[in-house]
């Protein structure tokens, strides 16, 4: 993991907007050393970029959407979450809509997309950011912190429903981790609020073949659940995605209780303002003689119009 990646060719999918309904399609190309994952709307003129940055996040409403100016994208945080669990640090993804797609509700057919097309290593380290003392976020019955440790991820969800209730898993911050018990973990829903949201034009592309769906006494998906504690396995799914707007990845143990895509977001902002908390660490330096012209212009310039 000392070397940036980025892909080893551009990949294009389509799929349906969870709340629009209407397909969508996306290309993803490689990118540069230091430019970072960021997004552009194909549908727009002039086809405007959004980093995937936490400082563009305008909505945590029922999912992360990023906004700069005019141009915003909505459910980033599954895509993101692959790039996150695989190491995926440089990439532009073109969408043709103000979505991603939701796929089959989890970040399976992301990172099994990103997978199949391969990385490429690029001339020059990756950072991250080193959590050196405590750091916490309080909001009534809600709390995420980081503490220096071994990087984990724990996290408790508790809802007033017979098929969840509290649950709470942790998983070591590893690739194989990732891809074999949060990745496959779906978003879920309750079935009330589904019929609410699409009776005022939400949630029009939902169905149970991309969404958990409950009702009072249970999931309404025929094939029943992927994991026991697949609920509380997609919360951490989310968290990952939201934690992978801040750019590098975190070496330390988090820990979040009844979270959210809002109090992921929180975090990430009181996190940066405790600069006595963290350093940025970069194992060590490249060789000198790959510091090349590689990394100096996107290698996504000239991709079709």
């Amino acid at each position: 993991m000392f070397w940036q990646k980025t892909l080893a060719h551009s990949l294009t999918f389509s799929g349906i907007g969870l709340h629009s309904g209407r397909p969508v399609k996306v290309t993803v190309y490689p990118a540069a050393a230091n430019h970072g994952l960021c997004f552009a709307r194909a549908d727009l003129p002039g086809k405007p970029q959004v980093k995937a940055h936490y400082t563009q996040v305008v909505d945590t409403t029922r999912a992360t959407t990023l906004g700069d100016g005019q141009a915003t994208l909505a459910t980033v945080e599954h895509l993101l979450a692959a790039c996150w669990g695989l190491g995926l640090d440089n990439a532009l993804v073109l969408v043709d809509g103000p979505e991603l797609p939701i796929m089959d509700g989890s970040a399976a057919p992301f990172a099994r997309l990103l997978l199949d097309t391969g990385f490429r290593a690029l001339p020059w380290p990756r950072s991250y950011l080193l959590i050196q003392r405590p750091v916490e976020l309080k909001d009534g019955d809600q709390w995420m912190r980081a503490t220096p440790g071994e990087p984990r991820i724990t996290y408790t969800i508790d809802f007033p429903h017979p098929l969840i209730r509290r649950q709470r898993y942790t998983i070591p911050v590893r690739s194989e981790s990732f891809r074999g018990e949060i990745a496959p973990a779906r978003t879920f829903g309750f079935l009330k609020e589904v019929q609410y949201l699409q009776e005022r034009g939400l949630a029009l592309g939902g169905s149970l073949d991309n969404a958990l769906v409950l009702d009072d006494e249970g999931v309404l998906n025929p094939d029943g659940l992927r994991f026991p504690e697949e609920f509380v396995r997609h919360k951490i799914l989310d968290a990952l995605g939201d934690l992978a707007l801040l750019g590098v990845p975190i070496l330390g143990r988090l820990e979040v209780s009844r979270g959210s895509h809002a109090l992921h977001h929180r975090f990430l902002m009181e996190l940066m303002t405790r600069e006595n908390a963290w350093r940025l660490w970069v194992p060590s330096s490249p060789p000198r003689e790959r510091r090349s012209p590689f990394f100096q212009a996107p290698l996504w310039q000239g991709a079709p119009a």
